[in-house]
């Protein structure tokens, strides 16, 4: 989970570096904590690394246009269980319900970006 401040205070080990650090943000600037950045930046990379194993297994079927329903058969499992993982596939990709936007493209598109990245 990424933390709240910007400027971690377990990383403030010097005084002068803190003190400029506080005269630049009182002045107008920004100071954005480098583990701060490099956890954005890796979050950004990979958006489907919150998936778990079987998430991305059925998000891979998914994307080979296999229903719910075949998803189950091809697993061994209910399709109950593979509606509570598109679910969470959602939650995880933020791709809340809209009326304008269908989530299982928008999964599939983030699927084949990692595959392109990759």
């Amino acid at each position: 989970m990424l933390p709240n401040p910007l400027l971690l205070k377990d990383r403030v080990v010097d005084v002068e570096d803190f003190a400029s650090t506080l005269r630049q943000t009182a002045n107008g600037g920004t100071v954005i904590d480098p583990t701060v950045v490099q956890q954005l930046s890796r979050r950004r990379r990979d958006p489907l690394s919150s998936l778990s194993p079987r998430e991305l297994e059925v998000l891979g079927l998914i994307a080979e246009h296999h229903s719910n329903a075949a998803i189950a058969a091809l697993l061994f499992i209910t399709e109950s269980a593979v509606g509570k993982h598109v679910g969470n596939i959602f939650s995880k990709l933020v791709l809340a319900p809209t009326d304008d936007a269908n989530r299982r493209v928008l999964a599939v598109l983030a699927y084949l970006r990692r595959d392109e990245d990759g």
